[in-house]
């Protein structure tokens, strides 16, 4: 490979012999009757091998842009190179809007679906809910359609990149609206225990972050429709503008201080025209079942001295339960404990496993596309329909056009 190819946060750098940039479906087919390996490289924000690949590496930025709204306003067709920035300035223009986003917009919509990243709310699915049609290119070079409702679909969604190149999705809008975001600082470790679900439910979408160095939550964020006053379940109002991570700049983040705005203004964390922030960091995530969300809190705090030393910033979230097959939301509302370490690996990773030991009693389920250490085995007891998902790959991608050593190791074939 000519170029040097790495992830956004520069700790994979990609083995691929060549890189492809399509600008047509017809093209992909190509690449893909060709022969593999052939991995889809969506924007770079995986934090592991899922995308690598000794092959050829398939990036579908290039596509013409595709936004075709329905005729009834209720859904929009979208090409599998669009970021949700990009997309959500579009519906915005003409009225609509996502149920849900994530906290960066810079993402692939292509790649967070397969992945299930997710926003946040206790009435907010993960963004992979609001597919209604997936369209790819299976390890044949077949074009493949798969609507809501058609057996495989659960299946197909949540797919990390197993079964095809995604080429275009269907996704669900609703009317466009308004959000204000709320910042408050330093909520009591009293308040957490006594009204955590209360807290996470007071907000379309609400986050805590906290560095571990002490009990107490660092700050709260809420997005709420109704403007909201005073102190916050004994916290004090921000006195300025705030970024997740301390010390980064908060110009990069969304307006706060209560200002009305545009849906996809308030619902991400970070602005579309900035840089979230250098990449310098490592992710690990876990979604556990709702009603231990204070059991898991309780047990990161019990190891918060090995967590703090090598930790930028944890975000508590919700998120409500869904029945696509990998989704760590499978038939389950969740609290997510979402952890940006810094960009050490040999420093984290001990720390990852001592983490997953720690809330293993709560079954945690991890986000596939960042740092974990749980075994294959581990994750597959995790899904009811992983047996069944192996089953999909077989039969999409029989030649294994699409397998890299990653996704072998977490399919067992």
């Amino acid at each position: 490979m000519s170029e040097r190819l790495t992830n956004w946060a520069g700790n994979i750098v990609f083995n691929a012999r060549a890189v492809r940039r399509p600008v047509t479906v017809g093209e992909v087919q190509e690449i893909v009757a060709a022969g593999g390996p052939i991995r889809a490289l969506g924007s770079g924000h995986s934090f592991n091998r899922m995308a690598d690949t000794d092959g050829t590496l398939v990036s579908l930025a290039g596509l013409p842009r595709v936004t075709e709204i329905s005729a009834d306003r209720s859904s929009v067709r979208v090409d599998g190179g669009i970021r949700y920035g990009e997309l959500a300035a579009y519906l915005y223009e003409n009225g609509l809007a996502l149920h849900n986003t994530a906290s960066l917009p810079h993402i692939s919509v292509a790649g967070a679906v397969a992945t299930a990243t997710h926003g946040s709310g206790v009435r907010n699915r993960n963004l992979a809910t609001a597919v209604s049609s997936i369209e790819f290119v299976d390890g044949s070079g077949n074009n493949v359609t798969l609507s809501r409702g058609d057996a495989d679909f659960p299946g197909a969604v949540v797919g990390l990149g197993a079964i095809g190149i995604v080429t275009a999705l269907t996704l669900d809008v609703v009317p466009s609206f308004e959000l204000r975001q709320y910042v408050y600082d330093n909520v009591p470790r009293a308040s957490v225990e006594q009204h955590l679900h209360e807290m996470l439910a007071d907000g379309y979408s609400v986050s805590l972050f906290t560095n571990w160095t002490g009990l107490d939550v660092s700050h709260a964020w809420l997005k709420r429709v109704e403007p909201m006053s005073g102190d916050w379940f004994g916290a004090h109002p921000a006195d300025g503008p705030r970024h997740p991570v301390p010390g980064m700049p908060a110009t990069n983040s969304t307006e706060q201080g209560g200002v009305p705005g545009p849906w996809q203004q308030r619902l991400p964390h970070f602005r579309m025209e900035f840089t979230p922030s250098s990449g310098e960091e490592l992710q690990s995530e876990y979604h556990v079942a709702r009603e231990d969300g204070l059991a898991a809190i309780d047990a990161v705090a019990s190891i918060r001295e090995r967590v703090a030393p090598v930790l930028q910033v944890c975000e508590i979230r919700t998120i409500k339960g869904d029945e696509l097959w990998l989704s760590p939301n499978y038939r389950r509302d969740s609290i997510a404990l979402h952890f940006t370490w810094i960009a050490d690996t040999d420093a984290v990773l001990p720390v990852v496993t001592e983490l997953e030991q720690s809330l293993a009693p709560l079954s945690p389920r991890a986000h596939l596309g960042k740092v974990f250490t749980q075994s294959p085995e581990t994750i597959r007891q995790a899904y009811d329909h992983f047996a069944d998902f192996q089953d999909l790959v077989r039969r999409y991608d029989p030649a294994g056009t699409f397998r890299n050593p990653w996704l072998v190791d977490l399919l067992g074939f």
